[in-house]
């Protein structure tokens, strides 16, 4: 039986893999890559970085495959996602089923945590149910964005018996979410944070959280810090091609 590991890398520091990560790695035969094209070569870079440090077990392969377009800005978002995941799932069987022999071991290395927005597991059981390629998987957890923002700033997810959301920019947009005063927000390319301004909250934000190119900024969200935090996410985007950012909006007691 093939078996595949799903293990979270943390969100850009090496030293964020935990010990059962370690061990993972290093019974591992084939590492599966997903290749996203020249502007996001450094998080490919990253993933070989952690096999050359962590990975002492001697004839693993590393397989890459480039990973499927998708439309981002689409009339219909679920749809566009959805056929999107559809091409993923595509590429993971056909990783599967032809780079890993009977009795082997895969793994996908995610970035932060599988389980918090991430489709690893979901393309996962989207192979399993088309019954084509039989293997069992395990996840193992890493080190979440959200969490390497709030250490970086030195403050908490919660406030004391105070609820949390995570949620995206496009579901911010909507509205702040009922019964929650402290919000994370995630896959925000349109800086949804400026429709809050001056309404009393404060923002901790965070780019390349873990990396050499970490930039953070924090504060009470008036005007200004908004304009600086677009200023500088704008600039880094441009420098580096790519960004992977997130914040927190907290609504103090």
């Amino acid at each position: 039986m093939r078996k595949i590991y799903a293990i979270g890398i943390g969100a850009g520091d090496p030293e964020h893999l935990t010990v059962q990560a370690v061990d993972r790695l290093n019974r591992v035969d084939v590492f599966f890559v997903l290749d996203k094209g020249s502007a996001k070569a450094d998080l490919v870079q990253l993933r070989q970085e952690i096999l050359e440090r962590f990975v002492s077990r001697q004839g693993h392969r590393v397989v890459s495959a480039k990973d499927p377009d998708r439309d981002r800005t689409p009339s219909d978002y679920r749809t566009a996602v959805a056929d999107w995941h559809h091409l993923r799932t595509d590429v993971y069987e056909r990783l599967i089923r032809d780079e890993l022999a009977d009795g082997e071991t895969g793994a996908f290395l995610v970035w932060g945590d599988p389980a918090l927005y991430d489709s690893t597991i979901a393309l996962i059981e989207a192979v399993l149910a088309r019954g084509n390629v039989a293997f069992e998987y395990e996840v193992v957890p890493g080190i979440s964005s959200i969490s390497a923002l709030v250490a970086r700033h030195r403050t908490t997810m919660n406030q004391i018996g105070r609820a949390v959301q995570l949620t995206t920019g496009r579901r911010l947009a909507e509205g702040w979410p009922s019964d929650a005063d402290d919000v994370f927000v995630l896959l925000d390319a349109h800086t949804t944070f400026d429709q809050y301004a001056g309404k009393g909250l404060w923002i901790y934000w965070g780019a390349y959280v873990g990396t050499p190119e970490e930039i953070l900024l924090s504060g009470p969200l008036d005007d200004a810090l908004a304009a600086k935090i677009r200023e500088t996410r704008a600039a880094a985007r441009e420098r580096h091609g790519w960004i992977m950012d997130t914040y927190l909006l907290r609504r103090p007691e």
